[in-house]
């Protein structure tokens, strides 16, 4: 692991690393914001994950996320959407390819051999964060924007037991029922669209999966809303779950990271309930 840039800002340091990955058999690069803490003190985590055409940079630059994380005591980690880099598969089109690793593991040519999202940020980014940082990996949360949106849900629903607190800003809740989806999981996944399950918030819901609740916030001025978004799906599948889902809808705001900022510190006051205790 390779620090590539170091700051300091909130009472906490916020790092860049690099390392090499054996999931994705590629270079992958995150973000990791630690409050400052007593010595031997070990803090809960909150994974974000962002969406098409982004990188760790993106929270990481506008997120406004570091005041907060610093006032509630909790580590923020960004990992990047997809490998990157010569020899990795890529598309010209922004919602394939590098970019747009959906966070799932690619089963078809030519993405299957580097697009091993699901696995890199499901079991090695946290082995390594648990081994290199003061991360107390008994209370974990997570949450995403869009494209990350939908990989914190299904994630989180993959794996119950493992976060305590799960929330996501204008998340694809149903990719098997929209364009985005249906290219992205035909293309890594194949036509088989019982294999596109396990990547469906709303289908592993359907299927069984249980979250105690959810935090969703989706603005009303969002230009993806009808077409790619479909929030409704999510609260039809909740309500028939009885999972207990906040799903708000905000006047006014879009999908950019003027709307992400601006509920940021709801979202980590939300995790930071379910987590630090």
């Amino acid at each position: 692991m390779e620090t590539m840039s170091s700051w300091r800002a909130h009472g906490g340091t916020q790092d860049v690393y690099r390392h090499q990955s054996t999931a994705t058999g590629t270079e992958m690069v995150f973000s990791v914001f630690v409050p400052d803490h007593a010595p031997g003190t070990k803090l809960p985590v909150v994974w974000y994950l962002s969406g098409l055409t982004c990188s760790h940079a993106n929270v990481t630059e506008k997120g406004e996320y570091r005041a907060a994380c610093a006032e509630l005591g909790l580590i923020f980690v960004a990992p990047d959407t997809s490998p990157r880099g010569a020899g990795v598969a890529d598309d010209p089109a922004y919602d394939m390819g590098q970019g747009a690793g959906f966070y799932v593991d690619a089963t078809e040519a030519p993405w299957a051999p580097h697009f091993q999202m699901r696995s890199y940020v499901e079991e090695e980014l946290p082995a390594l964060i648990a081994a290199e940082f003061p991360v107390d990996m008994e209370r974990q949360g997570i949450t995403g924007h869009s494209m990350g949106g939908h990989g914190a849900l299904t994630i989180a629903l993959r794996n119950p037991d493992r976060f305590r607190s799960v929330s996501a800003f204008a998340p694809i809740v149903a990719p098997g029922q929209v364009p985005w989806g249906e290219k992205a999981l035909t293309g890594y996944l194949g036509a088989d669209r019982s294999a596109w399950r396990s990547y469906d918030a709303v289908a592993l819901i359907e299927d069984g999966a249980r979250l105690p609740d959810l935090l969703v916030d989706q603005g009303e001025a969002d230009n993806f809303l009808a077409e790619q978004l479909r929030p409704e799906l999510l609260r039809r599948a909740c309500a028939d779950a009885d999972i207990p889902l906040t799903l708000r809808l905000q006047p006014g705001y879009d999908h950019s990271y003027y709307f992400i900022s601006t509920f940021m510190a709801d979202h980590l006051r939300w995790h930071a309930e379910r987590l630090v205790k």
